[in-house]
C-alpha cells in the first residue's frame, strides 16, 4: 500500500473514525479511536502505509490536522460537507462518514479545500473574535435600551447617545439603587467590549499594511482594511478558482440555478460560502454605491456609472449583491494575477461587437 491509499477520517473533539480505501477503492482497514490512539496512529501511519492521501471533511480543527498530516509527508485534502453526503450508505454514524469521506476524495471531479497555514488562521481568529464581540456589543446595547424603556427612558438609536444617557443615570439620585447599578456593570462591559474591538481593529489594519497583497486591494473602491485582510487570509491561493465567476460562487454572490430542458432559471443568490467574507464585500459595495449616487455624473468613473445605472434598473439592495460580486472578481484577477488596481483595464480588453453593433457599425454591408 501507501501511493494510491485513500484514508478517510472524520473528525471530532475525542472520537475519530478511519476507513482505508486502496488503490481500487476497496475497503481494508476500518477504525474507530479515541483522542490519545488517534495521534499514535496517526504518527505511526507513514511506517505502516506509507504516504496517502487523507481525506477529510472541512470542519473545526480540519486545517489543524491537514497541516499535522503534511508535516509527516502525506497529502491533506479536504472537502466541504455537502459535498460528502451523496457517497454516505446506510444511517449517519462516525463508520459510514469515514468511508464517505474516502469515496468522495477518490472522484476526479471533487473540489478540495486549500490547508491554512498558522498565519492565516491566528489573523483569521482575530477576525472571528472581532465578529462575536461585535454581536455581544449590539446585543448588549439593545437589552439595555429596552430596559430603560421600561422606567419610561427612550434614548436614540445611537451608541454613544446611549452611553452618554447611561453615565448621567448612574448620577441620579432619583433613579432606584438597583436600576443604576445594573447600568453602572453593563456601562463597564460595553467600554471593554469597545477596548476589545479597538485592539482588533488595530491588529487587521497591521495585517493589512504588512501583507503586499491586501495594500493592493485597498485600492479598490469598497475594499477596506477589514476586508482585504480577510481576503488574504481565508484565499491562500486565488489560482485555484478558474475565473472570476467561480470566486463570486464560492462566496455565495451568484444567484441559485433551477434550469432544465435548456431552459435558465435563475433564482436569488445562493449565500454559500464564507457569511463573514461575503457580509464585507456587500457593506464595501454598499459604501462604494453611497460614493458613486454622490458623484457628480461628468466626474464619476466608469465603474460607478455602470453602479448608478445598475441601481436605477434593478433597485438598491439587488445591486449591492451585483456590485459585490463585481468587486469579487476584480479581487480574484488582482490576486490571481498578480496585478494592481487599474480602472482603466477595461480598454485593454475590447469587447466583440454585437450583431446588432456590428451592422450598425460604418461600412456594414
Amino acid at each position: 500500500m501507501g501511493e494510491g491509499t485513500t484514508v478517510g477520517v472524520d473528525l471530532a473533539k475525542e472520537v475519530f473514525a478511519v476507513c482505508v480505501l486502496d488503490a481500487r477503492g476497496a475497503v481494508v482497514e476500518r477504525k474507530v479511536l479515541r483522542r490519545a490512539a488517534f495521534e499514535r496512529w496517526v504518527d505511526a501511519l507513514s511506517t505502516s502505509l506509507g504516504p496517502c492521501n487523507i481525506a477529510m471533511e472541512a470542519c473545526g480543527s480540519a486545517h489543524h490536522w491537514g497541516r499535522v498530516f503534511a508535516a509527516r509527508g502525506h497529502t491533506a485534502r479536504l472537502m466541504a460537507a455537502e459535498f460528502v453526503v451523496p457517497f454516505r450508505k446506510g444511517g449517519k454514524n462516525d463508520v459510514n462518514d469515514a468511508e464517505a469521506i474516502a469515496i468522495a476524495a477518490c472522484q476526479p471531479t471533487m473540489r478540495f479545500v486549500p490547508v491554512k497555514t498558522v498565519e492565516q488562521q491566528a489573523i483569521l481568529a482575530w477576525h472571528r473574535m472581532r465578529q462575536g464581540w461585535i454581536e455581544e456589543r449590539t446585543a448588549l446595547l439593545n437589552r439595555v435600551r429596552g430596559l430603560l424603556a421600561e422606567f419610561g427612558r427612550v434614548t436614540g438609536r445611537s451608541p454613544a447617545v446611549l452611553m452618554a444617557a447611561m453615565a448621567r443615570l448612574v448620577e441620579e439620585v432619583d433613579a432606584p439603587a438597583p436600576m443604576r447599578a445594573i447600568v453602572q456593570q453593563a456601562r463597564e462591559q460595553l467600554v471593554q467590549l469597545d477596548a476589545r474591538l479597538a485592539a482588533c481593529d488595530a491588529q487587521i489594519q497591521a495585517h493589512a499594511r504588512s501583507s503586499s497583497q491586501a495594500e493592493r486591494l485597498r485600492a479598490l473602491l469598497g475594499v477596506g482594511p477589514i476586508t482585504a485582510s480577510a481576503v488574504v487570509a481565508t484565499v491562500p491561493d486565488a489560482r485555484l478558482f478558474r475565473h472570476g465567476r467561480l470566486f463570486g460562487a464560492w462566496l455565495g454572490l451568484t444567484p441559485r440555478q433551477h434550469s432544465t430542458g435548456g431552459k435558465t432559471r435563475l433564482g436569488s443568490s445562493s449565500k454559500r460560502g464564507d457569511a463573514y467574507l461575503r457580509g464585507l464585500l456587500v457593506n464595501g459595495a454598499r459604501s462604494a454605491l453611497q460614493a458613486a449616487l454622490r458623484t457628480a455624473p461628468e466626474k464619476a468613473t466608469r465603474l460607478q456609472q455602470w453602479m448608478v445605472v445598475l441601481a436605477r434598473r434593478c433597485g438598491y439592495q439587488k445591486a449591492l449583491v451585483a456590485i459585490a460580486n463585481k468587486h469579487a472578481r476584480m479581487i480574484w484577477a488582482m490576486l490571481a494575477r498578480d496585478e494592481t488596481y487599474d480602472p482603466q483595464a477595461w480598454q485593454r480588453h475590447a469587447r466583440a461587437a454585437t450583431p446588432m453593433q456590428a451592422a450598425a457599425a460604418p461600412g456594414a454591408a
